[in-house]
This record gives structure tokens, C-alpha cells and sequence, in this order.
């Protein structure tokens, strides 16, 4: 009978490796899971030979990279994904079984790819955690481990609805923040487009017949046709120099130097500041939430949480501050050393940690500040609308004043001249 080694990691998460007999790889799995196990990685050791050390040989588990359609999935089928499970575990059907049935059901290229790729690995005996684990183009590690501990507690379809009502509240304030940024944007193209019409076909015809009827412009109309003579001779590396400047801003912002740097600036804008504040509580406070109440560990749920937060330099207050609760430190002391975040939010935690209710409190900071950073999405954008119909109107109102302005000079020097 066929030998295999094996890495796994047992119910009280140390990593243990040994050998066993089975008919096949499929059924050294299934042992190994009924053990209570989490397979790492396992290979069949060749005859003749002896199993020396595990870790060395060890081939992945199951499948270890998707390939094919499967490379292509990416994180649009992850909520897509856990919806449709929970409406089965829901039901009453195992998780395996019911990726099993989304793997033969579902329509949807993309995530029956997922389905049939996920129930691959779950009838060779992975757990669930462990077979999305393959994915992390789709499942983030916060994903993963919540699942993990759904499993681990025997509360997965419990996990499920957290980790979807967390998912969809991250989804809808994209949402707003793209719904909301949709007018301004197309403000801003209007203007431009208004602009080059006349600079570029407008104008030129005009001045050519200002200049055969002999007349003196006024200044606004010397004005705006200089800006036109500009436009058309240096225009096209001015638009050249802002889109160099733009690639290597973006470039530099990609490093981990640009980008803490441009996000400490960004920190400073007077609306742009705020926003992205409330937008860091109610990441940490959301994010943190869901994790402790899904069973994850202080340590593991605080680095995961870590990860959630977009901007570097809270990122790196959040990161100082973990290491200060894991020294024994509660966590408002700690992020109150930081600077980072409002007095109001920590004073609200702290009353959670000394009545034992952090959970409740980070919910309650987070639905609070789920309104605040909706308010705030509102306010920033009907500034930025505001703004550019004003730019607008006065670069309309001045085009028109100038050709209105050589118009009548035009027509004074007729009347003069009559």
C-alpha cells in the first residue's frame, strides 16, 4: 500500500509531521481530516525509499495554484460566492455539498470556474478555509480565516452572515463614493471639451475676421486670443509634460516611500483630511468587529485588521499601537498614543474594554461612522460639483465677454468711421 508524508497542523494549531499508509492520495486526506487535521502538504514517498523529512519532500496539497480560466478569477466572485453558500448551508446542506451543487448549477462563467475549482479540492478532503486558500486573488486572508474559525467553532453559517453584511457595507460605500464622484467627473470633461471647441474651431475663425476689419481688440479678446496662439503651438507638450508628470507620480506613489509620503499630504487637505480619517475608524472598527466576534484571536484579528486600512500612515499608527496591545497595553491607550484618531472614538473603546463589551463597541463606532463618512462622501462631493460649475461658468462667461467685447469695439469703429 502506498506511503505518504505529510505536514499538518492539529486542533491546537502546532504543526505536526509523520507518514501514513492509504490506497490513494483522496484517502490519505479523508484520514488525515478525520483526525481532526489541517493538511499543509503531502506527498507519496516513491518505493524503496525512505521518508526522511517531510517538509522537504512536500508537495502541495491537492491543487496548489489554479490555472487555466481559473487565474483569472478575482475578487468580484468572492461576494457573489459566499451569498449563494450561505443561502444553501442556510437550507440546511453541508458546505461541501453545496459547492458541490454551485459547481454543476451557477450560470456564471466566472464563478462556476470557482465553484468546480473549489469543490476539486474539497473532495480530496481539504476544508473549505483551505481550499480558498488557493485563491487569494478572490479570498483575502481575513476571508479565510473567519471561515477557518466558522469551521473550527461549528458556527459557519453564523460567520457567513457577518462576513456578507460586512462585505456588502464596504461595497455600498463604494458605491456612493463612485455614484457621487460620476458628476463632477463628467463636469470637468464638459468644461474641457467646451473650452477646446473654442479655442481650437471658434476662435481662430473669429480673429481672422477681426483682423480683416482692421479693428483694436479690447484686452479681454487680446487675452483669450493669446491664450489660443498658446494652446495651439504648445498645447500638445503641456498635455505631453501633465501626462509624463502624472505616469511618474503614480509610479513614485507605488513605492512604499511615495506612498506614505503623498498620503501624509493628503492627510493635511482640509476636506480630504477629515474624510479619510472617519474612513480609517470605520475601516478598523468594522473589520475588527466581525473578527472578534467570528472567534479570531486579539493578535491575528488586530494584524488583519491592519491590513484593512488604506492609508500608510495610520496603517503604521495601527501597526505601533498592536505591538503596544500585545506588550499588555489596552487597545485605546494605545491608539490614543498614536494621534491618529478621534478622542471620541477611543473614549466610547475604552468604555468597552473596562465593561468587557469591545465588540459592541466597535459595532456601535462603526454604524456611527458609517453615517459620518456617508455625510462627509456628500459634502466632499457637492463642493467639488460646486467648484467646477463655478470654473466652468467663469471660463464660459469670460470667452463670451471677449468675443461680446470685440464685437462692439468692432462695431464702435464702424459707427466712428461712418
Amino acid at each position: 500500500m502506498p506511503r505518504f508524508t505529510y505536514t499538518a497542523r492539529n486542533r491546537a494549531g502546532q504543526n505536526v509531521s509523520d507518514t501514513l499508509e492509504a490506497p490513494s492520495r483522496r484517502d490519505a486526506l479523508r484520514l488525515l481530516a478525520a483526525r481532526g487535521l489541517q493538511v499543509i502538504s503531502t506527498t507519496e514517498v516513491a518505493a524503496g525509499k525512505s521518508a526522511k523529512s517531510p517538509k522537504a519532500a512536500a508537495a502541495p496539497a491537492v491543487i496548489t495554484k489554479p490555472s487555466g480560466r481559473a487565474s483569472a478569477l478575482n475578487r468580484n466572485q468572492r461576494l457573489p460566492f459566499l451569498e449563494a453558500l450561505h443561502d444553501l448551508i442556510t437550507s440546511g446542506m453541508s458546505a461541501g455539498e453545496a459547492v458541490r451543487l454551485l459547481s454543476t448549477r451557477i450560470k456564471e462563467p466566472a464563478l462556476r470556474t470557482l465553484c468546480a475549482a473549489l469543490w476539486e479540492r474539497l473532495s480530496e478532503g481539504a476544508p473549505l478555509s483551505r481550499a480558498m486558500s488557493d485563491f487569494p486573488n478572490v479570498f483575502d486572508p481575513a476571508t479565510i480565516n473567519l471561515i477557518q474559525a466558522g469551521e473550527a467553532t461549528g458556527s459557519l453559517n453564523d460567520t457567513l452572515t457577518r462576513l456578507i453584511a460586512h462585505l456588502n457595507e464596504q461595497r455600498e460605500l463604494r458605491r456612493q463614493l463612485v455614484a457621487a464622484l460620476a458628476y463632477p467627473v463628467f463636469m470637468v470633461f464638459v468644461a474641457i471639451g467646451v473650452s477646446l471647441f473654442f479655442l481650437f474651431f471658434l476662435l481662430p475663425r473669429l480673429q481672422t475676421l477681426l483682423a480683416s476689419l482692421g479693428s483694436e481688440l479690447p484686452l479681454s479678446t487680446r487675452l483669450l486670443v493669446g491664450i489660443s496662439n498658446f494652446a495651439l503651438h504648445y498645447g500638445p507638450f503641456v498635455a505631453i509634460g501633465l501626462v509624463l508628470g502624472a505616469v511618474a507620480f503614480l509610479r513614485w506613489r507605488q513605492t512604499e516611500v511615495g506612498r506614505a509620503t503623498s498620503d501624509a499630504w493628503l492627510l493635511r487637505l482640509p476636506l480630504v483630511g477629515p474624510f479619510i480619517v472617519a474612513q480609517s475608524v470605520l475601516a478598523f472598527s468594522q473589520t475588527l468587529s466581525v473578527l472578534l466576534a467570528n472567534g479570531i484571536t486579539a493578535a491575528d484579528a488586530l494584524r488583519m485588521t491592519e491590513r484593512q486600512i488604506s492609508n500608510r500612515v495610520h496603517r503604521r499608527a495601527f501597526d505601533e499601537a498592536t505591538d503596544r496591545v500585545l506588550e499588555g497595553e489596552s487597545l485605546s491607550l494605545a491608539l490614543t498614543r498614536t494621534n491618529c484618531f478621534p478622542d471620541l472614538v477611543l473614549d466610547r473603546l475604552s468604555v468597552g474594554e473596562n465593561t468587557g463589551n469591545v465588540v459592541p463597541s466597535l459595532q456601535d463606532i462603526a454604524r456611527s461612522y458609517q453615517k459620518i463618512v456617508t455625510n462627509k462622501l456628500n459634502v466632499f462631493t457637492k463642493v467639488i460639483a460646486s467648484g467646477v460649475l463655478l470654473l466652468v461658468f467663469v471660463l464660459v462667461c469670460f470667452i463670451a465677454i471677449a468675443i461680446v467685447s470685440a464685437v462692439f469695439s468692432v462695431s464702435t469703429s464702424f459707427n466712428l468711421a461712418g
